[in-house]
């Protein structure tokens, strides 16, 4: 169980969740609200729930809710980096790779919302905890 946490990151599977109002995740974001966490995102993450059928206004509104950190240069090197210590490469573990690097760099502690446990568990290690969805 856990106790306290200063952050939430939100992969895609966590957003789209989000958007889509699913029940579970609501209750888990209430938690963390009432915890007094702040949600964040990649910037990449919307291009990634972002399709023909994605409820635009919802969108929006859950953006205004949540930070959205930035994918620099910096960021994709010590994404790369991140990717070449844990053993992965590829377009399938790059975008994983941003998230888990926006996470590593948050207030912690930190949780991530993911549907990826394992691949997110390696690249972040023990400093954030893995939620899976």
């Amino acid at each position: 169980m856990i106790k306290r946490v200063e952050t939430v990151v939100l992969d895609c599977q966590g957003l789209s969740a989000w958007i889509a109002e699913d029940r579970k995740i609501l209750a888990m974001l209430q938690v963390f609200h009432t915890m007094g966490a702040d949600f964040v995102i990649g910037a990449n993450t919307i291009v990634e729930v972002s399709h023909a059928r994605v409820n635009m206004s919802r969108l929006q509104w859950v953006l205004s809710r949540v930070k959205v950190e930035p994918v620099t240069q910096g960021t994709a090197k010590v994404s790369a980096k991140l990717l070449k210590t844990a053993g992965l490469h590829g377009h399938r573990h790059a975008i994983d790779a941003t998230v888990a690097e926006v996470a590593l760099r948050q207030p912690a502690p930190v949780a991530m919302l993911t549907s990826d446990v394992d691949d997110m568990a390696r690249l972040c290690g023990d400093r954030v905890k893995i939620i899976g969805i």
